[in-house]
């Protein structure tokens, strides 16, 4: 095991709103429905089915559509997979990476409100298969890319999509790492392995991560031997890397705001965790 204490991480959900099978899948019709290619970044909206749901996720990558690339999973917060979310995949698919914003709600839901997104995020939280369910049929799209390298993956979430990136290194032994934004740290699943590398960015100052769970989310990743890494960032409250946060707080009276210092340093340190995972 290998901790890190500099600065938090967090959560994504918002307690209060409730921010707090896979086997038998069938995933069919995969249809790319849109597709824009500049000097830099192929980008593509991906429609499929998987047991009766229809997903629209997005996949960016740079370079030709042959040449393998490590692949990195973005979980979205909340809200489903905005154009924050496809922001993230952008500047990974920048670095070389093979990016796929996963749509989790299906049909490609976002939403603007905590009371909606509260009541799209609560039943993953009650049923962790959904989120695995989910992330699987993501996955199974990657056979579709011969660029995407399906033995080198990792999954990176930011608050609600934190959550599900800890439930998915906690049941997804072929993931090389998984890195927690903000994000929820005890989501009812025990690791059932401990092959999975994870990173945690948490906010000191987040209000919805308690230490009692910070200190649950290390004993368990210690009885189960797992690498991992956490950094706790001094004044940083819930969401602290997403640009619109602040305003989103004021908005619905909620603790949440941007924190450049943390967004910066929690990237910085991103990289090198895919970089090393990678190797």
């Amino acid at each position: 095991m290998k901790t890190i204490k500099i600065t938090a991480v967090a959560f994504c959900i918002l307690v209060i709103f409730s921010c707090k099978k896979s086997e038998n899948r069938s995933t069919e019709n995969s249809v790319q429905n849109t597709e824009i290619q500049d000097e830099k970044l192929t980008e593509k909206e991906v429609t499929y089915t998987s047991d009766g749901k229809n997903f629209k996720s997005f996949v960016v990558y740079s370079g030709d559509s042959v040449t393998k690339k490590p692949v990195v999973f973005v979980i979205p917060e909340w809200w489903g997979l905005n154009d924050y979310s496809k922001s993230r995949a952008k500047q990974l698919a920048e670095l070389g990476y093979f990016a796929m914003a996963l749509d989790f709600y299906g049909d490609g839901k976002t939403v603007e409100n905590p009371d909606d997104a509260g009541k799209l995020a609560t039943p993953f939280y009650e049923n962790p298969n959904l989120g695995k369910n989910a992330f699987d049929a993501g996955k199974a799209e990657l056979a579709k890319f011969p660029n995407a390298d399906q033995s080198k993956m990792a999954v990176i979430g930011y608050c609600f999509g934190g959550a599900q990136s800890l439930n998915m290194a906690r049941q997804e032994s072929d993931l090389k790492g998984a890195a927690v934004f903000h994000g929820n740290l005890m989501t009812g699943v025990k690791p059932n392995n401990n092959k999975v590398k994870i990173i945690v960015f948490n906010g000191e100052a987040d209000g919805f991560i308690s230490q009692e769970e910070i200190a649950a989310f290390k004993k368990e990743m210690d009885s189960a031997k797992m690498d991992y890494q956490f950094f706790n960032y001094p004044g940083a409250l819930h969401a602290f890397t997403n640009p619109e946060a602040t305003e989103v707080g004021k908005k619905f009276d909620m603790k949440v705001a941007y924190n450049k210092d943390a967004d910066e340093k929690s990237w910085a340190e991103l990289q090198k965790f895919l970089k090393e995972i990678f190797k």
